[in-house]
């Protein structure tokens, strides 16, 4: 049975592949952006997704979008927060608005969009959520403290929502990719990329289609006995 679904940050590369393998999986799926417009609308004219404008940090905006999702799709069945930024920046040369930005696209988005979709879940008693961390929330690497340190929120925020939504039949977990090929995974310099595809049991990068994979697994009633997880899709770190 076809879902809808409602992903965050869906004009970005791993986003955008997680929308187009639940597309092809059937659902019914709107998604988010703040920038990047001409990619979003290319991404809903090829897959016959939705796209919906928002800052995600913003309550007003993300409760205006959650309704007009609605109002598009019926119900909300499913939510994957994958919308985040990243600064390439050492410690020593990271501001405060640098830290509190970057903890607000990865931490707060995720509080305020959940908040706004969670209420109907609950209200109808099901539901699954599905939250994209990292591998750099559980691992030491080489990568921005502040992000590692968002990305690591991410699977307190799964673990503690997980217990209390048990109840209501709502499942939640995580996915933290290793090293991808596209996004985030761009930014990395080429002597850590190596490093990690060295001892990388895997031999390489991942691929975004392969983490998009995951995702609809972990949505999906196949996983209806997978939850509080925080599945790590990296080839063996």
């Amino acid at each position: 049975m076809s879902r809808s679904v409602l992903v965050t940050g869906g004009s970005g590369a791993l986003g955008g592949a997680i929308v187009r393998r639940l597309r092809r999986d059937g659902d019914d799926v709107a998604f988010t952006f703040r920038t990047g417009r001409e990619a979003a609308e290319a991404l809903a004219a090829a897959t016959g997704a939705h796209a919906f404008a928002a800052d995600l940090t913003d309550a007003a905006q993300v409760r205006r979008m959650v309704g007009e999702v609605r109002g598009r799709l019926g119900r909300i069945d499913a939510l994957v927060n994958n919308a985040g930024s990243a600064q390439a920046l050492p410690f020593a040369l990271i501001e405060e608005r640098d830290w509190d930005e970057v903890l607000a696209a990865n931490l707060k988005t995720m509080f305020l969009v959940t908040r706004e979709v969670a209420r109907e879940m609950v209200a109808r008693k099901g539901g699954a959520i599905v939250n994209i961390g990292s591998l750099a929330g559980h691992r030491a690497f080489e990568v921005p403290v502040h992000w590692a340190t968002a990305k690591a929120g991410v699977t307190g925020f799964t673990l503690a929502l997980a217990q209390e939504f048990g109840r209501f039949h709502i499942r939640v977990n995580a996915v933290a990719p290793g090293l991808l090929d596209d996004g985030v995974g761009r930014m990395v310099p080429e002597r850590a990329a190596a490093d990690f595809v060295a001892h990388c049991a895997g031999g390489r990068r991942g691929t975004t289609a392969e983490v998009a994979d995951v995702v609809a697994f972990l949505l999906g009633d196949d996983a209806r006995y997978v939850n509080a997880q925080c599945l790590c899709v990296d080839g063996g770190i």
